[in-house]
Order: structure tokens, then sequence, then C-alpha cells
């Protein structure tokens, strides 16, 4: 079995329109049409790609928690979302996935806006199985605040 690059409209959407701030917007509004709640944190993505997803998110208040920092569930969101659309755009045509767990660790608090990233080096699944995906959220310095590691199953879609 050879691997056959994933044929996820995300992708071809960001290939056609992710080239510019106006499509970068459009691209994201879309994917949260297809699953609403990520509409909860206003994520813009700015990296799509095979073994890479990114987005930003803002620290407004609609997603700070009572001492103003970012809260604890709208990070676990954005890395729900930069987790599914990388396995999206990196897994093999033949396959879906569905997240069955996650582990996080709240490294510092989230006071600025933020970067959410998924990036996964080896990702040329072909077989049903359980993958990790590994997501970090970074603050304005750059620096780590948030870390999840969310497991998705793989499984070979249905005809």
């Amino acid at each position: 079995m050879s691997y056959k690059p994933s044929k996820s409209l995300v992708l071809k959407l960001w290939s056609k329109y992710g080239k510019n701030s106006l499509g970068r917007f459009f691209v994201s509004k879309m994917v949260c049409l297809k699953a609403p709640y990520f509409s909860t944190i206003k994520p813009i993505f700015t990296k799509i790609e095979p073994g890479c997803v990114q987005i930003q998110f803002k620290n407004r208040r609609k997603v700070q928690n009572h001492i103003r920092t970012v809260h604890a569930i709208a990070m676990c969101n954005a890395a729900e979302l930069v987790g599914g659309v990388c396995l999206d755009v990196s897994l093999d045509a033949k396959l879906r996935w569905i997240p069955i767990g996650m582990e996080v660790k709240y490294l510092k608090l989230a006071k600025t806006d933020l970067i959410a990233e998924c990036k996964i080096d080896d990702f040329q699944w072909q077989t049903q199985q359980d993958v990790t995906m590994p997501v970090g959220i970074f603050n304005a310095g750059g620096e780590e605040v948030f870390h999840a590691e969310i497991t998705m199953r793989l499984s070979e879609k249905s005809i």
C-alpha cells in the first residue's frame, strides 16, 4: 500500500485563498461553519500544510477567565482545532479520524494574544491506529503557555 495524499477540502481552500489576509479570514470562517464551536475563539489560520497547522486568536473578554487570562477551555478548543485540521490535511485519503482523548499542561498564565501550532514530522499513516498530535500554544513573546497531546483514532472511511 502506498500513501495517497489528503483530499482535504480545507487544504484545497487554503491553496486557493490562503495567500492573503482576506483569504485566510475566509478559510477560517469556512472551517468554523463546519464545526461551529471553534468560532468561539475567533481563530485565524496562518499556516495550513501537511504536517503543520497554525492559528492565531486574541485574548478578548469572551475567552477570559475570572483573572483575565485566556481560559483553559479556550486553549483546549484551539488545540483540538489545530490538531484536527493538521491531521485532516496530512492523512492518507482513505482514512478518517476522531479525537478520543486529550492530555493538557498549563505552563504559564496566558495574558496575551496566542498562537496555536500542531507540527508532526511523520504523518504517512496507512492503517487503523491511534496517533498522538502534539499542540503548543504560545504567547506574544514566543513562550509556550499550554501544551496538549491529543489522541486521535484513525480508521478506514466507509465506502
